[in-house]
């Protein structure tokens, strides 16, 4: 039950910033990202006491479909660990050369149980995201740390209560990190990456920061803006939660990383790149309604203040990022750049979308990689 009523998203408190930015044309920056050395990537087996705490720990160690992983970042001078699906064909015979598929937890990430392992299980109406992949031939890695990150690399280092010391996630996951993992899982030369919530940013940006690295990327309610005043109010909600401010990642509203770190001001470098983007209308959707969550077993008072929270501020959070999805939309229609839109006519911004996402998007994964 518990499981269920995490679906209601992520940030709380003062949403009803945000639907009004509007896209701005943006110069593309230069990435300041200095560190060359390769991740040191080892098979996970003794985890630290925090990590061994965690929910995708205990799937991870019960699932014979998943393997752990420990990634030593030299940017970050840490350990990043990574929950792994081997790419194994419909027989569950394991592939060599096959695809990978990075996924990036949303804002709470692993360390507060808000990752695809934990929230995205198979119940009798869905096939979670370990049984959706399993048997598709494509190997899928899930960084479980980064929470309130954005998974980007931050203009100064935070000392708050989950971000800490240099954050260099953009380095990590784009130059530290793949030669030495792919090389681990014997993997081939196709990427993709997927990212929902705060990290539908960061999936699209690594893919317009590196045209040729993903053949196919996709978002799902993603607030895509870095530059105004109205970009940064609403990426403070969820760096707030996590002990740091929009100016120690992004710098001053309209500086040189803002713009380098905005989405749609990069949106032409999209032009290689197989892309999928969905968003909800923020209209209450059935699983944003009591009936669903009693029928799936939660009590009524229980049932009802979930709801109230989803169709509120869940709400508005949806209406948010699908105004900035479709400000994406307009730049991409601009530059001439096709991409498979998912609109939803109600939802707000929790689970239930996100684990259709998964299945939806999968035919553009399936066509770039494999024809």
């Amino acid at each position: 039950m518990k499981k269920l009523l995490r679906s209601l998203a992520a940030p709380t408190a003062a949403v009803a910033l945000a639907l009004t930015a509007t896209p701005t044309v943006l110069a593309q920056g230069a990435n300041t990202a200095t560190a060359t050395a390769a991740a040191t990537v080892t098979e996970l087996t003794e985890p630290s006491p925090d990590v061994k705490d965690r929910k995708w720990w205990k799937i991870a160690t019960e699932s014979p479909d998943v393997e752990a992983y420990s990634a030593y970042s030299p940017a970050m001078d840490r350990e990043i660990p990574l929950a792994v699906i081997p790419a194994t064909n419909e027989a569950g015979e394991r592939v060599e050369g096959a695809p990978i598929i990075y996924m990036l937890n949303g804002a709470g990430g692993a360390e507060q149980n808000n990752d695809w392992l934990t929230l995205n299980p198979t119940t009798d109406d869905n096939l979670g995201t370990i049984d959706f992949y399993k048997g598709k031939g494509v190997n899928v890695v899930i960084p479980m740390a980064g929470a309130f990150s954005y998974y980007l690399d931050w203009v100064s280092e935070p000392n708050g209560s989950y971000l800490k010391g240099p954050q260099m996630w953009e380095t990590f996951l784009t130059k530290e990190l793949p030669g030495p993992l792919e090389s681990t899982l014997n993997a081939g030369e196709q990427r993709g990456i997927i990212g929902f919530s705060m990290s539908a940013l960061p999936a699209l940006l690594y893919a317009a920061h590196n045209p040729d690295m993903y053949g196919a990327v996709a978002g799902f309610s993603g607030h895509y803006q870095t530059t105004s005043p109205i970009d940064h109010a609403v990426h403070s909600l969820t760096l707030d939660r996590g002990g740091a401010t929009v100016d120690q990642m992004l710098g001053p509203i309209g500086g040189p990383r803002a713009a380098y770190n905005d989405v749609v001001g990069n949106a032409h470098n999209l032009h290689s790149t197989a892309v999928y983007v969905s968003n909800g209308s923020g209209l209450a959707a059935e699983t944003d309604l009591p009936g669903y969550y009693i029928r799936n077993g939660a009590p009524e008072i229980a049932a009802s203040a979930n709801a109230a929270v989803l169709q509120v501020e869940g709400g508005v959070i949806e209406g948010a990022t699908n105004h900035s999805t479709h400000n994406l939309k307009a730049k991409l229609d601009q530059h001439g750049i096709d991409a498979v839109y998912n609109f939803r006519n109600t939802g707000t911004h929790s689970w239930p979308n996100w684990r259709a996402d998964v299945h939806e998007s999968w035919p553009v994964f399936e066509q770039a990689f494999f024809g």
